[in-house]
């Protein structure tokens, strides 16, 4: 008996094959159920039971494109019962669909079916507007890729948009906010969860899913040696290898500078788990700084370093910035040996046009630059660095610098990236707009979104085949 959807409202539905069927309507087939995977406008599903033990994938087209643009499901195990996933959903659209099984190398192609698509529930509706006057001036790249971005608050939405403001992909989580996303080399999506009583960007959850919408991972705090709270950065190193920033807390005697014997200070720490929750590698800024050395100390105890993204250098080794004390460093991956200090009071020569406030999303571009969002605090205006190192000799030049409009100004989160040599994309969270933008600070196109997103990630279109397409 195939396993049913239990979620009411979910089917669409309810198709059956008897099994006296001509070979070529597929000959295989008992049952077909179609509805929604849980619960999620943009995701089918259709459940089939086979007569014999085979493998199944469907192949299906919206109506408007014709069966020449057909996209293929993921192939399921061989046996009696398989759950096919269909995403790359548009809302209230037909679609037609065939079933192929496969017995001993065999596929065997059922007739067409058809269902139509529901609209997207209201609460998502009108979440995203975008505003391009000359779509030709936009990169091919961009027009064929996607975007991620996600609410903070409960209940927690990752979004998956494309240039035209389309929503094309989403998730959602009870309970608790995405704080954090990112997308994965392995197509999935790894975040950081927490509620609303969390500070920005800080959780205490660990969730990775797929594109189909299934958990691959899901560690709370206190499972395992995830033991602190995590922020502002989720990434991977492999497929068991979990990569965050943590709140690395301290207990020192302050008396000396009129605090209490036992203060605590809130710094950060770097946490690599794998997808059991046991600690592989850890570091902390302790391990380099003395927070005695702070003449701001009581002030700054309780956030005292910020740290607010995470990254990995070509070679390897970690890439952190920091909010509070305006530097990026890079730490070494085996050893935790900071190797240098770039920004306000580092031992990197800088240029003097190189010199910024605050950096968000950190990063080496495809073009070997050091490239990150800069909120500009200074001087109230945002921009978009990208610096040439020399880690031999220590010095640090300008390759270029995006000034972003002043009435734009993001004070605190965002990010940047590189769409190709004259595009980047640039969210201003607070702002609640997410701009592409030129070399010149010309912008191209613009996204304004309902929620204010930490940062916005763009996906080329060949990471997400087959799941999206555009």
């Amino acid at each position: 008996m195939i396993k049913k959807l239990i979620i009411k409202g979910s089917f669409i539905l309810v198709l059956l094959a008897l099994v006296s069927c001509s070979k070529n309507q597929g000959n295989q087939i008992k049952n077909i159920i179609i509805g929604t995977h849980s619960n999620n406008e943009l995701k089918i599903q259709i459940d089939v039971t086979t007569n014999d033990n085979v493998q199944v994938f469907a192949e299906y087209w919206s109506d408007k494109d014709g069966i020449k643009n057909k996209i293929s499901s993921p192939v399921s195990k061989t046996g009696l019962s398989h759950s096919l996933v269909l995403c790359n959903i548009i809302p209230e659209t037909n679609y037609s669909f065939q079933l192929v099984t496969i017995q001993n190398k065999e596929k065997d192609t059922s007739k067409v079916y058809t269902f139509k698509s529901r609209a997207l529930p209201e609460w998502l509706q009108k979440q995203f507007k975008a505003n391009c006057p000359k779509p030709e001036l936009l990169p091919e790249n961009f027009k064929k890729g996607f975007m991620l971005l996600a609410k903070r608050e409960t209940p927690g939405v990752a979004y998956i948009v494309d240039y035209k403001g389309n929503l094309r992909w989403y998730h959602t989580v009870e309970g608790t906010g995405f704080k954090v996303t990112h997308f994965t080399k392995e197509q999935s999506i790894i975040a950081i969860l927490g509620k609303n009583d969390e500070p920005t960007s800080y959780g205490s959850e660990i969730l990775e899913i797929n594109l189909q919408g299934d958990t691959l991972t899901h560690i709370k705090k206190g499972q395992g040696d995830f033991k602190q709270v995590i922020h502002h950065e989720i990434i991977k190193k492999s497929a068991n290898e979990i990569v965050t920033i943590t709140v690395d807390q301290k207990i020192m005697d302050l008396t000396s500078i009129g605090g209490k014997k036992n203060d605590t200070i809130n710094g950060d720490g770097i946490l690599i788990l794998d997808r059991k929750g046991k600690q592989l590698w850890k570091w902390s800024v302790f391990d380099d700084l003395d927070p005695m050395k702070d003449k701001n100390l009581l002030k700054t105890k309780k956030d005292w370093t910020h740290a607010n993204s995470l990254n990995y250098d070509k070679d390897g080794n970690f890439l952190i910035s920091f909010y509070n004390n305006g530097q990026i460093w890079k730490v070494d991956a085996k050893t935790g040996k900071v190797l240098w200090k770039l920004g306000k009071g580092g031992n990197m020569k800088m240029s003097d046009d190189s010199n910024f406030s605050q950096a968000h999303a950190a990063h080496i571009n495809s073009e070997g630059s050091l490239l990150f969002f800069d909120n500009g605090v200074e001087n109230k205006q945002s921009s978009v660095f990208a610096l040439k190192l020399d880690e031999k000799e220590k010095t640090v030049k300008l390759d270029f610098h995006i000034k972003l409009p002043k009435d734009i100004y993001n004070d605190r989160m965002g990010s940047a990236y590189m769409i190709d040599k004259d595009a980047f994309l640039v969210c201003c969270s607070k702002r609640h707009i997410t701009v592409l933008t030129n070399k010149k600070g010309i912008l191209l196109w613009a996204l304004e979104s309902e929620i204010p997103p930490y940062r916005v990630e763009f996906i080329p279109e060949e990471k997400m085949k087959p799941f999206l397409l555009n």
